[in-house]
C-alpha cells in the first residue's frame, strides 16, 4: 500500500489570483534567476510522483495518457510523461496543437519525448482516446482565456467520457482559475494538482470539477511571497508533494 502523503489545511493556505501566479512567474526568473525549465521541472517531477501515487506506488507497464497543450501548462504533462516513461510506464501523449506550433520551454519538452521514442501524436479522425488507468490534462491550466475551443474541447469531451480517473495540472482545463467559473465544455477531474500556492478559482470550483486537491513545491523562495504581503506557513517543510484537506 502507498503510504499516505503529509497533509495541510487548504482553508489556512493562502490562494493565489491569476495575476499574483504571473507575477510570481516573473520575478522568480527576473529576480530569483530561477528558470521557466526550472520551475517546469520541479512541477513535472511532482506531477509524475502524484500519477504514481494515485496508481498505488507502481507505474511500471501501466498505460498513462497525457493531453497536452502548446503552453506552459502543456510543457509541464509532456516533462511529466518524460519521467513517468523513464520510470517504465507505457505513456501515451496527445498533443492539442501541430508539432510546429510548439516554442520555447514547451517545444523543448516535446523534442525530448519524442527523441525518447515515446507516442506522441495528434487526435486522428477517428476522436477516440486510447486506453489508460489514468489521464493526466495539461491542455490549458490557468491560462485559461474563454470558451475552451476546437481540439482542446473535444479532447476535454473525450477525457471526461473516458473511464479512467483525470489529473489536471495547477487547474482543470476549462475552470476559470481566478473567478472558478466553469466554462463549456470542463474537465471532471478526480485529482488536482496546484503548484506552487492554490488558485483562487480552484478553492471556489465545486469538488465534482477539481477533486482531491494537491500542492506541489516549485521553488518559490519564501521571501517572495511575504513581499507580497503573504504570510503562508512552512508549507514543504515535510515533503514536496501535499494533500489539501478542506477543514
Amino acid at each position: 500500500m502507498t503510504p499516505p502523503l503529509p497533509t495541510a489545511s487548504i482553508v489556512e493556505m493562502p490562494a493565489l489570483t491569476v495575476e499574483q501566479m504571473r507575477d510570481v512567474d516573473r520575478r522568480m526568473v527576473e529576480e530569483f534567476s530561477i528558470t521557466l525549465p526550472q520551475m517546469m521541472e520541479n512541477a513535472a517531477r511532482n506531477l509524475a510522483d502524484l500519477v504514481q501515487h494515485m496508481l498505488g506506488g507502481l507505474v511500471m507497464d501501466r498505460p498513462i495518457l497525457v493531453l497536452a497543450g502548446r503552453g506552459a501548462n502543456g510543457g509541464g504533462g509532456l516533462a511529466a510523461a518524460r519521467h513517468l516513461a523513464n520510470r517504465g510506464a507505457e505513456v501515451q501523449a496527445l498533443i492539442a496543437h501541430p508539432f510546429d506550433a510548439f516554442s520555447g520551454v514547451s517545444a523543448q519538452q516535446l523534442d525530448a519525448l519524442l527523441a525518447m521514442g515515446v507516442s506522441v501524436s495528434t487526435p486522428d479522425s477517428g476522436w477516440e482516446l486510447p486506453d489508460a488507468e489514468l489521464v493526466v490534462d495539461a491542455l490549458i491550466g490557468y491560462g485559461l482565456r474563454g470558451e475552451p475551443q476546437f481540439i482542446s474541447a473535444n479532447l476535454i469531451r473525450l477525457a471526461n467520457s473516458h473511464p479512467a480517473p483525470i489529473l489536471a495540472l495547477d487547474a482543470p482545463s476549462g475552470l476559470d482559475a481566478a473567478s472558478g467559473r466553469i466554462c463549456e465544455p470542463c474537465i471532471r477531474a478526480a485529482a488536482t494538482l496546484a503548484l506552487a500556492l492554490p488558485k483562487t478559482g480552484l478553492i471556489k470550483a465545486p469538488r465534482g470539477v477539481v477533486g482531491d486537491i494537491y500542492l506541489a513545491d516549485i521553488g518559490v523562495p519564501p521571501v517572495l511571497y511575504e513581499d507580497m504581503g503573504l504570510e503562508p506557513p512552512p508549507i514543504f517543510s515535510h515533503a514536496p508533494l501535499l494533500r489539501l484537506t478542506r477543514s
